[in-house]
């Protein structure tokens, strides 16, 4: 199993970019879909996008749509969410998480991945 380590969080202004990274450690890297969720105080950790075994396949949920991206670069054991347009309300703690046996990419709930970072604070200031 691997695990995987987030980072790239910081303070930024609303309108401006982060890009954060999901290094991971193990052979089988390539084996996972890779999810981000984000989760702020007093609320269910939320999914934000995810991406197949490849890369080839990537799903996002509707607010973030056009504004970031997700990629993975497996021969360095790394997945991407390039975050543009940043808004106050995308303020949150951001994991990565993996699945090693779904058949599909449209997972959404926290359930559904066995693998988590210990998430990385992205702060977007009005």
């Amino acid at each position: 199993q691997v695990q995987l380590v987030e980072s790239g969080g910081k303070l930024v202004q609303a309108g401006g970019s982060l890009r954060l990274s999901c290094a991971a450690s193990g052979r089988t890297f390539s084996n996972y879909n890779v999810a981000w969720f984000r989760q702020v105080p007093g609320k269910e950790r939320e999914f934000v996008a995810t991406i197949g075994r490849s890369g080839s396949t990537t799903y996002y949920r509707d607010s973030v749509k056009g504004r970031f991206t997700i990629s993975r670069d497996n021969a360095k054991n790394t997945v991407f969410l390039q975050m543009n347009s940043l808004k106050p309300e995308d303020t949150a703690v951001y994991y990565c998480a993996g699945d090693r046996d779904g058949n599909t990419i449209y997972y959404t709930r926290t359930s559904e991945y066995e693998t988590w970072g210990q998430g990385t604070q992205v702060t977007v200031s009005s």
